[in-house]
């Protein structure tokens, strides 16, 4: 199977109830055969609207890390979530929420198999859900992130979600979670070659 045909797999997928409230499935982007993919837990509202991961604001502060902190493209990664379709509240579309065990296990093999394509060297896990999720664990990103880890064969560097970030000082100034983010990245340009 190609990238291309699970992509088509996944825009007619409803094997969740998401399938019944999604505007897009937001399946995914960039290279094909990055050396670095990074993960998080489901499209916001944004995402959701232009079928693209990651390009509200927190995609936004991601791009900045990708291009300013690791010196790639955006294009030059590949970017996705565990879930294809936005995860909300009451489904009407008001609050996001992580997604719950049924959607994932639901959506995880697209991811799963997005892995398996790619093939990439190192996994940037953004957040708790996208971290637990691939390293099986209940430990918190706190307790996780600076560290590497292990996926199938794959490096993984768990670190805060950009989302995190803009409700703890933002992008801007010199918080201590920007910091730790931009020390997990160096381990990442180090692990690369960069």
């Amino acid at each position: 199977m190609t990238l291309a045909e699970l992509k088509a797999e996944a825009l007619v997928c409803t094997r969740c109830a998401l399938s019944a409230t999604r505007n897009q499935v937001v399946f995914g982007e960039g290279n094909e055969r990055a050396r670095l993919m990074f993960i998080g837990e489901g499209p916001g509202k944004d995402e959701d609207a232009s079928g693209r991961p990651f390009v509200g604001r927190a995609g936004q502060l991601l791009t900045r890390i990708i291009e300013n902190g690791l010196k790639l493209r955006r294009e030059d990664v590949y970017i996705a979530n565990i879930v294809k379709c936005r995860p909300t509240v009451d489904g009407l579309g008001k609050r996001d929420r992580p997604p719950d065990a049924v959607e994932v296990a639901s959506c995880s093999p697209f991811l799963k198999s997005q892995i398996e394509l790619i093939q990439p060297e190192v996994i940037v896990t953004l957040g708790n859900p996208a971290t637990r999720f691939l390293l099986k664990t209940s430990e918190g990103i706190t307790r996780l992130r600076g560290k590497w880890h292990e996926f199938e064969g794959v490096a993984v560097m768990p670190t805060y979600h950009p989302s995190f970030l803009l409700r703890n000082g933002g992008d801007s100034g010199n918080t201590p979670y920007k910091r730790d983010v931009w020390n997990d990245m160096k381990l990442v340009i180090e692990k690369l070659g960069l």
